[in-house]
């Protein structure tokens, strides 16, 4: 028979604290976004060890690390938590004209920048009390599929890190709600001038310098394994972390970049670069917006993906140049 707990000998508020130490990775930030000293944080940890029968958190040069069994739990406490902010928000209607909550919302660059625009109108004309926070997402390094290059994503958004996540992956677990906001493809773009413009064929593509985005500075991306595919290969001769740092240096150089057709249609009059059609097919893919299911007990979260969901269809697609 499972040991029945009493609750009420139990301080809930320690669950708060593992969900925002878990995610910060550091004592003096999770204190700084808790309002408590680090002492207070540090004490706290001390309990959730002893509740927990975890040493939970570890110490190190640069922060603490999770345990095994604090990675594990992490999942758990997020959807406990969840459910708990659920009860209380359907006790107090959301209303948008006049809620002052902040929203955290993660993106590649190159997509925020897409949506960002139409979002803010809607905060403006529906929500002006409504603070945003944008996060930059970027896949991990390394990984051979789409899949598990965004893995960190997800246990980011269960974590509660963030409040909903755009990534472009297609096989999203089934634990997450999820709304696509458009589909992308990518353009090459080129200064204006570029020799490229004039013979865009696939050896003159595969002699150029190029330029990938990557936070990282991993000098890989799908491009490379799409010309593996046909037997070729490419010089990466810079990495740059975003993409409108990415559009400044191809306005200034003959390097050339694969970069998100919408993304390069809304900005590539503001530095001066031309886009044309890629002589290898590089693939669509869809950006779906994701929270844990559980969120969505919560009336602004619903409230948020809609307005996802209306910036994204308003960015139609560009034609072909």
């Amino acid at each position: 028979m499972v040991k029945q707990i009493d609750l009420s000998r139990v301080d809930l508020n320690l669950l708060v604290l593992f969900e925002v130490v878990f995610a910060e990775r550091h004592v003096g930030r999770a204190a700084d976004r808790l309002n408590l000293s680090r002492s207070a944080v540090s004490h706290g940890v001390g309990r959730l060890r002893r509740l927990l029968n975890d040493p939970v958190f570890v110490r190190t040069p640069k922060g603490v690390v999770p345990t095994d069994r604090a990675v594990e739990l992490a999942g758990r406490i997020a959807n406990l938590l969840e459910q708990a902010r659920g009860v209380i928000a359907t006790a107090e209607p959301f209303d948008p004209a006049t809620s002052s909550r902040r929203f955290t919302i993660g993106a590649p660059d190159g997509v925020s920048a897409v949506v960002l625009p139409p979002l803010l109108e809607a905060v403006r004309k529906g929500a002006p009390g409504l603070d945003l926070a944008l996060r930059q997402l970027s896949p991990t390094a390394g990984e051979t599929t789409i899949e598990r290059a965004w893995r960190a994503t997800f246990a980011e958004i269960e974590s509660r890190s963030m409040d909903v996540a755009i990534v472009p992956v297609d096989e999203i677990p089934s634990r997450f709600h999820t709304q696509v906001l458009y589909e992308e493809d990518f353009v090459l773009v080129t200064r204006d001038g570029h020799p490229l413009a004039s013979n865009s064929t696939l050896d003159r593509y595969c002699e150029m310098q190029h330029l990938v985005v990557s936070l990282t500075g991993d000098p890989y991306g799908f491009v490379d394994m799409a010309l593996e595919g046909l037997g070729r290969s490419r010089r990466i001769a810079l990495t740059v972390p975003n993409f409108m740092f990415a559009l400044a240096v191809l306005s200034e150089s003959d390097l050339v970049a694969a970069l998100p057709r919408r993304f390069v249609a809304q900005y590539a009059s503001r530095f001066g670069v031309n886009w044309h059609e890629a002589p290898l097919p590089l693939g669509r893919f869809r950006l779906n917006a994701i929270a844990p299911r559980a969120a969505m007990r919560d009336a602004g979260l619903i409230w948020l993906f809609d307005a996802l969901a209306a910036a994204g269809q308003a960015t139609t697609r560009p034609h072909r140049r």
